[in-house]
């Protein structure tokens, strides 16, 4: 059974996971993956390990966690003016980050530590949210905009299987080929 965190905002809980993700952070760069534990996390975060495993279970779940709020965008995708560019622009920051290597360990790390698939579900909502910004904006401009699912299926998801299965395809002009055959309205081009 996946043991998920459940935050409050504020509060005790909010400050242990901050302190436990920031260790992470601190110590995937100092000791690498390979080296990490869940007691170095714990003595950086100061916390106990024990307090690690009640609310992570193991260190793949506490992995599978950050990398999920790693994958958090930071900010709205920014506004261009019109929706052919807002989308370029965001499907090029998007296979840009998820296709370099850190983007490339949080997804393995959001998925190797997520049996019921609900990371995968929420880094999909994240997008769904980046996407729905956009349109939402091109909509209130007045623009023609196609369905967020249309979005998903037609850019995300073909990057995502580029990025997993077949890396030496991706870049900025598939990016804006996929981006040009959703607003066009026609399936998603292949190849690089």
């Amino acid at each position: 059974m996946s043991r998920k965190p459940m935050v409050r905002p504020g509060g005790r809980s909010a400050r242990v996971q901050e302190a436990v993700h920031g260790a992470v952070r601190e110590l995937l760069a100092e000791v690498g993956r390979e080296n990490l534990t869940v007691p170095m996390v714990a003595s950086r975060a100061g916390v106990t390990p024990s307090t690690v495993y009640r609310r992570w279970g193991d260190l793949q779940e506490l992995l599978s966690d950050v990398a999920v709020e790693r994958l958090r965008p930071e900010a709205a995708p920014d506004d261009h003016g019109a929706l052919p560019a807002d989308m370029a622009a965001w499907a090029e920051q998007f296979v840009d980050e998820m296709s370099s290597p850190a983007g490339r360990a949080y997804i393995r790390d959001a998925l190797l530590g997520d049996p019921d698939g609900s990371n995968a579900g929420q880094c999909s909502a994240y997008a769904a949210e980046q996407i729905d910004v956009i349109l939402a904006r091109a909509a209130e401009r007045g623009e023609a905009v196609p369905e967020v699912e249309t979005v998903i299926d037609g850019v995300v998801a073909p990057v995502m299987y580029r990025i997993l299965f077949r890396p030496t395809e991706l870049g900025t002009p598939y990016a804006r080929r996929l981006v040009a055959s959703v607003l066009d309205g026609r399936r998603p081009v292949t190849g690089g």
